[in-house]
């Protein structure tokens, strides 16, 4: 049986505090596959565990969940911990352009102010995992960042993340080199602080209430160059109607994968089916129009389990017990076919791989 260790291993991974229903594009997840692999991470180790195939990065009208990037932040997070500000890199490279629709809207903004408006009224059409608020203050507008939703494991990745895309973005707004008045950031000064000076242009303060930006009033009210009303409104009926959209349904095929994803969750179409309420023809019908079927949302869910708890040292048979197999040996055949090498293999190379990092 598995031990109580790993049971909290999966307990953590599929029970994390991130709204499931946030879809957002697949270029964020882009972008940090490729930071990845500027520190030597194959596209496989980035996206381990998400359930994100590596084929679907070149797809720029892929949908993703806020869980399933989530899992590629971890795994940087995790294996590029060696490098320091890594959270930093990430976040210089988010451009507008990366927001679809959204983008535009703040590119044609009147000014920052209205355009970080703009941001915060339609957050969930970005890739934050940080909750924004801003404050009128009479030296400028502050913008405050609550991680409180994120799991401690990424969360000061994903607070460098975010705070540095938004400075990135508004630079890109503005077409210049904007300085901050004050940044501040509740966690203690990292052995790499002199990273955050070159970036923010201003004082960076560490061990803060919260984390936050303050942008002076000359450069927030400034006009922006690309500034145009009509397109601005445009874009907000857009963005309300794919925000509504996205709001108002939750994909089944999202809803099947968070049963799989279960601990002892059925295994079985007429199951979920049941669980859904709903017949095995219509959850068919369903799924297919999502362009997926249950037989491949099982087999995602279980071959990115399977890589996660292979990684956290479980044994063949734990794994094939925990994913239902009858057999351990039904288990490793299945792994074979999802990954071309048998479990051990793999657990054997991803631990040379592990290794080689840390002695960067």
């Amino acid at each position: 049986m598995a031990s109580s260790d790993n049971n909290m291993i999966l307990s953590a991974t599929v029970t994390d505090p991130i709204r499931t229903w946030n879809v957002r594009g697949i270029a964020s997840v882009h972008l940090l596959v490729n930071l990845g692999a500027e520190h030597g991470l194959s596209a496989s180790e980035c996206l381990r565990g998400s359930a994100i195939p590596v084929e679907s990065l070149e797809d720029p009208g892929r949908e993703v969940e806020a869980s399933q990037e989530l899992a590629v932040v971890r795994n940087l997070s995790r294996l590029l911990a060696h490098v320091p500000g890594i959270g930093l890199d990430a976040g210089r490279r988010y451009r507008s352009h990366g927001y679809g629709i959204l983008g535009y809207a703040l590119l044609s903004s009147r000014s920052l102010r209205s355009a970080l408006d703009f941001a915060i009224r339609y957050l969930d059409l970005t890739f934050a995992f940080n909750r924004y608020r801003s404050e009128k203050l009479p030296e400028g507008l502050r913008v405050v960042l609550d991680d409180s939703a994120i799991p401690e494991d990424c969360r000061q990745f994903l607070v460098e993340r975010d705070v540095t895309s938004t400075v990135a973005i508004m630079r890109q707004l503005i077409l210049k080199p904007l300085p901050v008045q004050r940044v501040s950031f509740r966690f203690a000064r990292p052995a790499y602080a002199e990273r955050f000076d070159e970036f923010f242009l201003g004082p960076v303060f560490f061990g803060e209430p919260a984390h936050a930006i303050v942008v002076a009033t000359e450069w927030v009210d400034q006009p922006l160059p690309q500034a145009d009303e009509p397109t601005v409104r445009l874009c907000e009926e857009q963005c309300r109607d794919l925000l509504d959209g996205r709001r108002a349904r939750t994909r089944i095929s999202e809803r099947v994968r968070q049963r799989l994803l279960r601990p002892q969750s059925a295994a079985k179409m007429e199951e979920v089916a049941a669980e859904l309420g709903m017949a095995p023809r219509t959850l068919h019908r369903h799924l297919d129009s999502e362009g997926t079927s249950f037989r491949q949302l099982l087999d995602e869910v279980r071959k990115a389990l399977a890589e996660e708890m292979l990684a956290h040292r479980m044994t063949v048979e734990e794994v094939a017990e925990r994913l239902g197999y009858s057999e351990a040996s039904s288990f490793v055949h299945a792994f074979k076919r999802w990954k071309g090498v048998s479990p051990r293999a793999y657990r054997r190379a991803s631990g040379e791989s592990a290794r080689k990092l840390q002695g960067l």
